[in-house]
């Protein structure tokens, strides 16, 4: 006698996080992220994104990144500093 488990399905948390879509073209892994709108918005930022070329998705990662910058939390790394010890302050 055998017993058949149940397909189990993914729950929608798992494919947030793994799936197809998981890595950009250049390998880095990008995070998934579920964001509801309101219709209005996603409406506004559609035809924003149509004017200028760009997925939705690119669109509000662009807002994003220049909210970021012009709150001081700018996302890329910063350089490094030279070799060596750092000059002395007088």
């Amino acid at each position: 006698m055998t017993t058949e488990q149940p397909d189990e399905q993914p729950t929608p948390e798992a494919s947030l996080t793994s799936g197809v879509g998981a890595t950009s073209r250049s390998g880095n892994a990008r995070k998934q992220l579920l964001l509801r709108l309101d219709p209005a918005v996603h409406a506004a930022l559609a035809k924003w994104a149509a004017d200028d070329l760009r997925s939705v998705n690119a669109q509000i990662e662009v807002l994003l990144r220049r909210a970021l910058i012009e709150a001081g939390r700018d996302p890329r790394p910063q350089p490094m500093r030279g070799r060596g010890r750092p000059p002395r302050e007088e």
